[in-house]
């Protein structure tokens, strides 16, 4: 049984890729390749996602490199498609480990007609319904309080799915967290929430915006354990988070996790130049040392069943591909038309606009001619 307000953050496999505990039987040198290849196609969409960005293909993304293990690790951690998810701006490494198609995102980060939400939602803020994925919100926090809420309409249903909640350290700063943490605690809602402590809310560091040692601390304000993990080490977080989801389906109430981890890359396209004025290149080349997918090669390696050069770079390739595929496939469905501003919310559309859906229309017919 994992302990709760550790510390230091739990940790089965070191830096260096040696277990400092048991390993659980389970991550057998097959699985633990499954879990490499899905972490190293997190990280090569999120590479060729910023070059379609640099390419003016997109207007927004957030990179996630160096967060792997933890989004990776949380979905295999609950049941996909069952467990509902209020995912964070930053968590397509989540969504594709969810099972969410990668056309899917590549269509919604590039507004076609093949993205579900037709062109209608910030870049990279997707949505998933076969996932049970809630759509995504740029507003810190908000989307702490209606998790809550839909736990607390769990535990009034009586079924066995429990929410996932998740979020930046930046969120616990705000308002929205406090209230959505406080409501599930008294509640006793089955809720977990995941802190991915990547350490910088834009360009504010974790010591700049509480006093508190840490993040999992927090919890104890509301009635519920907190648990501290090695956000890098996939491992570790899949047992945390496995046991704890188990926990939390069971009834024992809600529960705060917080994955210690770190964003190599800018906190987004808006401050890819000025990132370098808030935190050194020591820092950076620190925590590239730590990278949870090296770790995983490591590890295997320390198994005698290392991941050869050749397969490194041909899951690299196939990454690559995929990626290229689904842009080729979501360019050639072309662009939304205007008129799809008037659809998906009223069965009898409204005589205002109704008048001016007319009105665009003779617009456009205008200049056309």
């Amino acid at each position: 049984m994992i302990q709760p307000f550790t510390s230091d953050p739990l940790q089965w496999v070191a830096e260096d890729g040696r277990p400092i505990r048991e390993l659980p039987a389970r991550f057998t040198p097959g699985v633990l390749r499954d879990l490499y290849r899905e972490m190293v196609r997190a990280r090569e969409f999120d590479k060729k996602l910023v070059t379609l960005l640099r390419q003016g293909r997109t207007t927004f993304y957030a990179q996630a490199s160096g967060m792997e293990a933890t989004q990776v690790g949380l979905a295999r951690s609950i049941r996909a498609g069952h467990d509902w998810v209020w995912p964070y701006y930053r968590d397509h490494a989540l969504a594709l480990a969810l099972g969410v198609p990668m056309l899917d995102l590549v269509s919604q980060c590039l507004g076609t007609n093949s993205d579900l939400c037709r062109g209608r939602q910030m870049p990279h803020h997707f949505g998933a319904a076969r996932q049970n994925l809630v759509s995504i919100s740029s507003s810190i926090a908000s989307q702490v309080p209606p998790a809550a809420g839909n736990a607390m309409a769990q535990k009034y249903l009586g079924v066995d799915e429990i929410t996932v909640c998740t979020f930046g350290d930046g969120a616990t700063s705000e308002g929205d967290w406090h209230a959505g943490m406080n409501m599930a605690g008294a509640a006793q809602a089955p809720c977990l929430f995941v802190c991915e402590n990547n350490q910088w809310a834009i360009s504010t560091n974790l010591r700049a915006q509480t006093a508190s040692e840490n993040i999992h601390i927090k919890a104890k304000a509301y009635g519920m354990p907190g648990y501290y993990v090695d956000g890098n080490d996939i491992v570790a977080v899949i047992e945390v988070l496995s046991q704890v989801a188990e926990q939390v389906r069971a009834g024992n109430g809600p529960a705060l996790v917080e994955c210690l981890t770190y964003r190599i890359g800018s906190h987004s396209n808006a401050d890819a130049d000025a990132e370098k004025n808030y935190r050194t290149r020591e820092e950076v080349n620190a925590w590239l040392a730590r990278d949870p997918i090296v770790r995983v090669e490591r590890l295997l390696d320390h198994l005698g069943a290392p991941v050869s050069a050749e397969e490194r770079a041909d899951l690299i390739s196939a990454a690559h591909r995929e990626v290229d595929e689904a842009v080729l496939k979501a360019e050639a469905s072309g662009q939304p038309d205007w008129r799809i501003m008037f659809e998906d919310v009223y069965a009898d559309l409204p005589v205002h606009l109704r008048e001016q859906a007319a009105f665009l229309r003779a617009e456009q017919e205008g200049v056309q001619a």
